[in-house]
C-alpha cells in the first residue's frame, strides 16, 4: 500500500466518524440562490460526509433531479426562478425514499403544511446553522414547539391565515387578493415580507 492510498483510507475513516449513522448513499442536493450561504452549507455538509451538488435555480434543481435523484435534499423554497416546492415535489416523485427539507426565511405554518404535503421531511427557518439542518435531514421524528408555550401574536395570526389562503389559490397572487377582498399590491407587500413574530 502506497502513501496516497493510506491517505485515502485515512480519509475515508475520518468521514465515517464525522457523520455516524449516514447511509450508503450520501448524495444531497442543496438549492439555494443566496451563493454565499450555499457554498458555506455545501462545505459544513460535505464535511459530514455527504457527496453535495449545489444548485442556483430551481431549473438546474430538476435538472440534478433528473440525471440521478439524491438521497438528501436542502432547497430553499423562494428562489428568483420560482418555488423550492416545486423541486420537493418532482424529487419525492422520482425518489419517494428521498429525505428533504425546505429552507426560508418566510416561514408560516400555510407554506411549512403544503411542504410536508408535497414530500418535505421537515421544514426549517432561516437562519438554520449546519447542525440544525443536518439533525433535521437525519432526524427519525420531527420536534416541534408546544403552540401553547409559544402563542401567535395577532399580527403572526393574520399573516398565517393570508399564506393559508394563498396556499389554497396555489400560490395565485389575483385570486387570493380577490377571496381576501384586498388590493393586489398590498397582498404582494405582505408576501415579499418576512414573517412577523
Amino acid at each position: 500500500m502506497n502513501r496516497e492510498d493510506i491517505g485515502e483510507t485515512e480519509h475515508d475513516d475520518a468521514e465515517a466518524l464525522a457523520a455516524p449513522g449516514l447511509p450508503e448513499d450520501r448524495s444531497l442536493l442543496i438549492l439555494d440562490d443566496d451563493k454565499p450561504f450555499l457554498h458555506r452549507l455545501a462545505r459544513a455538509m460535505e464535511q459530514r460526509g455527504f457527496v453535495v451538488t449545489q444548485c442556483e435555480t430551481v431549473a438546474e434543481g430538476l435538472a440534478a433531479l433528473e440525471s440521478v435523484p439524491p438521497a438528501f435534499a436542502i432547497i430553499d423554497m423562494r428562489l428568483n426562478d420560482g418555488n423550492g416546492l416545486d423541486v420537493i415535489q418532482r424529487l419525492k416523485e422520482a425518489r419517494p425514499d428521498a429525505r428533504g427539507i425546505i429552507l426560508t426565511g418566510y416561514g408560516n405554518i400555510a407554506t411549512a403544511v403544503t411542504a410536508v404535503k408535497l414530500g418535505a421531511f421537515d421544514y426549517l427557518a432561516k437562519p438554520a446553522d449546519a447542525d440544525e439542518i443536518y439533525h433535521a435531514l437525519m432526524a427519525t421524528t420531527i420536534d416541534k414547539p408546544d403552540a401553547q408555550e409559544n402563542p401567535m401574536s395577532a399580527d403572526r395570526v393574520r399573516w398565517e391565515h393570508i399564506q393559508r389562503v394563498f396556499e389554497s389559490c396555489d400560490r395565485n397572487v389575483s385570486e387570493t387578493a380577490r377571496r381576501l377582498n384586498m388590493h393586489r399590491r398590498t397582498l404582494q407587500r405582505i408576501l415579499a415580507k418576512r414573517a412577523p413574530r
